[in-house]
């Protein structure tokens, strides 16, 4: 169950993540949605372009990363983290993403350029603009990607391996327990313990 939690709460931050990130990308350039992309929406509305991108270019890797996150915490025989434990590095996740999409998207319309094959397409005076959001969407792909990969290492190196020295720890305590027990089966036979008789043997 916590499992399913997990994923279905990262898609559902993935899409949120997109459909604003999608709000204010539509309204630096619009021809970025309506031309480089498929006409999948029948509209020109930069509100529902943005949600319905939104949800669309990201939904898939909110699953991705979901997977890999819930299964890497889940893994193992450690205490096991839930969806809420899990949310700060989440939104910390998230506002990475959006903190590079900004970055990189100033650097976009400072100085990206499109394709020359889609001038045509895209007024000069929208170049930059459209620059600039494709720098930004690539800039949140890669973060989050990225990003969701080292919150996977994240959860499966802290929270799910016990460590060597505790594995150890358990071996000696288990050989103890065994020690003891035949010390207690010896007096009450009148035997010698097992592993005294071995040691005499050798």
């Amino acid at each position: 169950m916590e499992f399913l939690k997990i994923l279905l709460g990262c898609i559902a931050a993935a899409v949120v993540y997109g459909i604003i990130h999608d709000q204010f990308t539509a309204r630096i350039c619009i021809q970025y949605f309506t031309v480089f992309h498929p006409p999948v929406f029948a509209t020109q509305s930069p509100t529902l372009l943005g949600i319905g991108w939104g949800i669309i270019a990201t939904w898939w890797m909110g699953a991705f990363l979901g997977i890999l996150i819930a299964g890497a915490e889940r893994v193992g025989s450690a205490s096991k983290l839930t969806f809420s434990q899990l949310l700060p590095s989440i939104a910390w996740l998230l506002t990475f993403m959006a903190v590079c999409a900004v970055t990189v998207g100033f650097l976009g319309y400072a100085f990206g350029k499109m394709p020359a094959s889609s001038l045509d397409a895209v007024p000069g005076s929208m170049d930059h603009r459209c620059a600039a959001d494709w720098w930004a969407h690539n800039a949140s792909y890669d973060s989050g990607f990225f990003g969701g990969l080292a919150l996977c290492d994240h959860c499966f190196e802290a929270y799910t391996w016990p460590k060597w020295s505790d594995a150890g720890g358990l071996a000696r305590e288990s050989l103890g327990d065994r020690g003891d027990r035949d010390t207690r089966r010896s007096r009450r036979t009148g035997g010698t313990p097992h592993y005294a008789s071995v040691s005499s043997v050798s």
